[in-house]
């Protein structure tokens, strides 16, 4: 287990933000978190992070900061249509799904390039091109701060919904995930219909494949998001709105050409960058902090912003969709103070 002070996290968020957290422990296996819970000599509060990625840091952090370093993927069951993978909250999400790939289970292919680590993904439920990680979650491994015991999770019990699960809500900053199973297939269940998917394959001449739609996603995520390294951001800044069907209806009728997904009967999900883009955002910026010219739900620190020049903007853009469509949008990254 490694343990620093006043330790520097500008390469543990991806927003590239310059601060700093009283405390910073990274442990490798169950038995030293479990040691170091019940020891219960860290300082308040405890903040659990995994790649950063979906965090935006509005000043240092006067606490502790826990990060699983916690690998390994193993196969804990099969049957001739499924099987199992129980794989360390640790280990980066991208490496996870190229190795599914690369062996041949159908499920994941579609979350390729987020970034990130499993831990966080169980928590977030993410999701992209028509795919949730609850899609193919089995079971989530954690250990409860409070007592250090450890309990499973089935997931039903995770209660997942869109970019949401017990993790973020009634049980917030109770459990630390260690471990994460999936369960996979072994023959095609491909979903190629959101975002295209289908038609750039055909463009390409390609077969949909799991490394075909692997490297569609890649390249298309890439023509989209900048790189950290580029531009510091948090990927998608804004979570898709749901809104009832009687309000998408009126939104059709001033907008005819507003996209949409239905989610039932009753609820449409639209997208939020188009709402931004329709805005004006797309490319602007207010000082340091701007909406990537490529993709306007995307948030980038231009050089030298701040948590807090992120969080102005957002709130500028979030009065604006409201003020032209009635639409309330909600940060998908997660605001740490």
């Amino acid at each position: 287990m490694k343990e620093y002070t006043n330790y520097p996290i500008l390469r543990y968020n991806t927003f590239g933000m310059d601060v700093k957290t009283s405390c910073f422990v990274e442990y490798s296996s169950v038995s030293e978190l479990q040691s170091f819970l019940s020891a219960k000599e860290y300082s308040l509060p405890l903040l659990h992070i995994g790649g950063g990625s979906n965090l935006l840091f509005l000043s240092d952090f006067k606490g502790t900061i826990l990060h699983s370093a916690i690998k390994g993927i193993d196969i804990t069951g099969e049957s001739d249509e499924w099987i199992d993978i129980k794989v360390g909250a640790g280990e980066v999400w991208d490496d996870f799904v190229s190795y599914t790939v690369s062996k041949g289970f159908y499920g994941a292919e579609n979350l390729s390039i987020i970034p990130g680590e499993v831990g966080a993904s169980a928590v977030q439920n993410i999701g992209a091109y028509g795919v949730e990680a609850k899609d193919i979650i089995l079971t989530v491994h954690t250990v409860r701060i409070s007592d250090s015991s450890e309990r499973v999770f089935s997931n039903e019990e995770c209660r997942y919904s869109y970019r949401n699960s017990i993790f973020k809500g009634e049980m917030k900053g109770q459990y630390i995930v260690t471990h994460v199973t999936f369960r996979l297939r072994k023959s095609p269940v491909l979903h190629l219909s959101y975002g295209n998917i289908s038609s750039e394959l055909e463009k390409r001449n390609l077969s949909p494949s799991l490394a075909n739609i692997r490297d569609i996603i890649i390249e298309v995520r890439h023509s989209k998001l900048p790189e950290p390294e580029e531009f510091g951001n948090a990927g998608s800044f804004f979570m898709n709105p749901m809104v009832s069907m009687q309000k998408f209806k009126q939104l059709e009728s001033e907008f005819p050409d507003i996209p949409h997904y239905p989610v039932d009967e009753n609820t449409v999900k639209i997208p939020a960058g188009w709402m931004i883009d329709r805005c004006g955002w797309k490319g602007r910026n207010i000082g340091p902090a701007g909406v990537y010219h490529k993709q306007a739900l995307v948030l980038v620190n231009l050089g030298g912003a701040t948590g807090k020049d992120i969080s102005c903007l957002a709130d500028e853009i979030i009065k604006s969709v409201y003020e032209k469509f009635g639409v309330d949008i909600h940060p998908e990254v997660n605001y740490i103070y």
